[in-house]
C-alpha cells in the first residue's frame, strides 16, 4: 500500500475545469442575475433616506412580532447610523436576503419533493449531511475559480452552506402533518396537489417557517467569510479588522452583524405563527377574526330557534 493514493483532489480538480470551460455561459448568466438582485436591492437600501429604511423595519416589527421589537429596531439601526456602518450594513443585509431567497426557492421544493418520495429522500440525505458539515470555506475555493472575486462567490457558497436546514425542516414539516387528516382529504376526493396546498403546507407552515429562520441564520453567520471572497459589507470590515489587528474595526462590524441578525431572526420566527405574539399586529388581527368567527357561532344556534 506504500505510495498509494486517491486522487480525490486531482479528480475534482478536473471536474471544475470542465465544468468551467464547457459551461461558461450558464456561469455567466447565473453571474450576472445574481450581481444585479444583489446590487438592485443595496441600490435600494443604500439610496433610499436611512429613516425611511428604519422607520419600514420598525413597522415590519410591529406588524409580526410586537412594540417591543418595533421599538428596539428603532434604536439598534440608530445606532447603525451612529457607528457610521449604514451602508455596509445594507449591504450585508441585501446579500443575506437574496441568498436566503434563493436558498429558500430551492429547499422547499426539494423538502416537499423529499417529503413525498423516499428515493429521493434516501439520495439527499447524504447530499445534505455533506453540504452541512464541509467547512465552509471550502465552497469559496470553486466559486471564486467559477465566478471570480466579488459578490457572486460570497452569495453562491453562502447558499450551498444555508440550504441543508431549509430542506430537512421543509421534509420534517409535511411528514409530520396528522396521516388521518391527509386520509381525510383524500376520502372526500382531493387529488395529492390540492391535499398538499390546503392541508399539509398549511399544517407544516410553522416547521418551514422555523426552517427558513435557520437558513437566514446560516447565510449571515457566512457574512465574514463572504467578506474573504471580495464581498462588500461588513463581512468585509470583519476580514480587514482582522488583517490589520483593527480590534475597534472589528468589534463594531461585529455589532452590526448581530444588529441585523437579531432583527431577522425575531421578524422571521414570528412570521411562521403571528398568533403566538398577541401585542403584534397579526396577532391583533387574528384575535378579532377568531372573536368573530365566535359571535358567528353563537349567534346561529339563537337566530335558528
Amino acid at each position: 500500500m506504500d505510495g498509494f493514493r486517491i486522487p480525490l483532489g486531482t479528480w475534482v480538480e478536473a471536474g471544475v475545469d470542465w465544468v468551467k470551460d464547457n459551461l461558461e455561459g450558464l456561469l455567466d448568466v447565473i453571474s450576472l442575475i445574481v450581481r444585479t438582485l444583489v446590487e438592485g436591492l443595496t441600490t435600494l437600501l443604500v439610496d433610499a433616506p436611512f429613516v425611511v429604511v428604519i422607520v419600514v423595519a420598525a413597522l415590519l416589527s410591529w406588524l409580526v412580532r410586537s412594540w417591543q421589537l418595533a421599538i428596539g429596531t428603532l434604536i439598534t439601526f440608530t445606532l447603525l447610523v451612529g457607528l457610521e456602518l449604514w451602508e455596509p450594513a445594507m449591504q450585508t443585509l441585501a446579500l443575506v436576503v437574496v441568498a436566503a431567497l434563493v436558498a429558500v426557492v430551492i429547499a422547499v421544493p426539494l423538502g416537499i419533493w423529499s417529503a413525498r418520495n423516499a428515493t429521493v429522500r434516501a439520495v439527499l440525505k447524504p447530499v445534505l449531511d455533506f453540504m452541512q458539515t464541509m467547512p465552509a470555506f471550502v465552497y469559496l475555493i470553486p466559486a471564486i475559480v467559477f465566478f471570480s472575486i466579488g459578490v457572486v462567490p460570497g452569495l453562491v457558497a453562502t447558499v450551498i452552506f444555508a440550504l441543508p436546514p431549509g430542506v430537512r425542516l421543509t421534509e420534517f414539516g409535511i411528514r409530520g402533518v396528522d396521516a388521518e387528516t391527509v386520509e381525510a382529504g383524500q376520502a372526500f376526493g382531493a387529488t395529492p396537489a390540492q391535499i398538499l396546498r390546503g392541508v399539509q403546507l398549511p399544517l407544516a407552515l410553522p416547521t418551514i417557517m422555523a426552517g427558513v429562520n435557520q437558513v437566514i441564520m446560516l447565510a449571515l453567520s457566512m457574512a465574514v467569510i463572504a467578506g474573504m471572497a471580495g464581498a462588500d459589507g461588513l463581512g468585509k470590515m470583519v476580514v480587514e479588522a482582522i488583517s490589520t489587528v483593527n480590534i475597534g474595526q472589528g468589534v463594531e462590524a461585529g455589532l452590526g452583524v448581530v444588529i441585523i441578525a437579531v432583527f431577522l431572526d425575531r421578524v422571521t420566527a414570528a412570521l411562521g405563527n403571528p398568533a403566538e405574539y398577541p401585542s403584534s399586529l397579526l396577532g391583533m388581527l387574528s384575535r378579532r377574526r377568531a372573536a368573530r368567527r365566535r359571535a358567528v357561532a353563537t349567534a346561529e344556534p339563537v337566530l335558528a330557534a
